[in-house]
């Protein structure tokens, strides 16, 4: 009974050890499935693929870019939030993943806020109002001037109904106070076709995607959402140099792991992420990619972030009768 008793008692203290012994595990031991939940070649995958290769030193593990495209980033989304939250599954976020759709979807499959572990920003991307370069407009006061003399001349094209593009945009012709039609599309990558083209007038997005054809004359950028002018383009001003400073919010791209991810994982995926991104080398990389670097944003305050932009976009959608399309 007495050896019993004694093999009971050591089990069970090895048992409560677990947990313990579990947490001061070395991070991580094999590779790493890093989520870019959309299709390659786009700024997210852009972004995961930079942190994904510096991670990989850093870690001393392969961190694998695993693209789950479809349902505007909603099906890679979802698979993360389900997946086991033991920081071998990541995803890169972005606005469409963890704000436009969580503000414009009550029927989503997942919570942006609850269903993840926030880690920290990968990259900022400035946001740009651009214009098809044949319209006869340099600057924004005169898009403005143009748009009220001409009231049915501007059609605006959006990335779809409810997309970022798309309430940034009628965010802006409220405060702006001139007419345009919005002409949704299935994606960025089309609606930029058809404004190169001159089917569409102008549209709004991050700069990565619009800085080469603007640097080759076949667009016209007429304004920046960024903290100030960037580099690429330092004669277009900022929305809030122009008075609209609700407009001159970036977009972004980070890290998230599933919702009960350990915060000893958690805090060393930041504390990594914060290293590179802040390394003068790479910061060079970013820039040349038409990103920015993105300030110190930890755990807690990317999930604060989140939140309020949730809420600002269900505002903009709310006040302009926005709603997605039930088919």
């Amino acid at each position: 009974m007495t050896l019993d008793r004694r093999q009971f008692l050591t089990s069970t203290a090895a048992g409560l050890a677990l947990p313990a012994f579990a947490a001061d595990a070395p991070y991580p031991t094999r590779a790493i499935n890093l989520v870019v939940p959309f299709t390659p070649g786009g700024s997210v995958d852009v972004s995961g693929r930079l942190i994904a290769d510096r991670l990989s030193r850093s870690l001393g593990q392969p961190v694998v870019v695993d693209n789950r495209g479809g349902a505007g980033g909603a099906i890679g989304s979802t698979y993360v939030a389900k997946a086991a939250p033991d920081g071998y599954t990541l995803i890169v976020t972005s606005q469409s993943t963890h704000v436009v759709n969580p503000a414009m979807n009550p029927k989503l499959p997942y919570d942006a806020v609850k269903d993840f572990a926030p880690i920290t920003l990968i990259s900022r991307l400035a946001n740009v109002l651009v214009i098809h370069a044949g319209l006869p407009i340099k600057t924004f006061d005169e898009l403005v001037k143009y748009a009220r003399a001409n009231p049915t001349a501007l059609n605006y094209a959006s990335a779809g109904t409810g997309s970022v593009s798309h309430l940034s945009m009628e965010l802006l012709k409220n405060q702006a106070k001139f007419p345009m039609t919005h002409i949704p599309y299935r994606g960025a990558g089309v609606a930029l076709n058809d404004l190169l083209s001159g089917q569409i007038q102008l549209t709004w997005n991050n700069l990565s995607s619009n800085l080469p054809n603007i640097l080759n004359g076949k667009l016209r950028a007429l304004a920046v959402a960024a903290p100030a002018r960037v580099p690429q383009l330092p004669d277009v001003p900022t929305f809030a140099e122009l008075k609209l400073p609700d407009l001159n919010l970036t977009s972004w791209n980070g890290l998230a792991a599933p919702a009960g991810t350990p915060d000893a994982i958690v805090q060393k995926l930041y504390a990594a992420t914060r290293k590179i991104v802040t390394d003068p080398a790479n910061q060079a990389v970013w820039v040349d990619k038409g990103m920015m670097v993105p300030q110190d944003i930890n755990p807690l305050a990317y999930r604060k972030e989140i939140a309020e932009r949730i809420a600002f976009y269900q505002r903009i959608a709310r006040d302009n009768k926005i709603e997605l399309d039930s088919n």
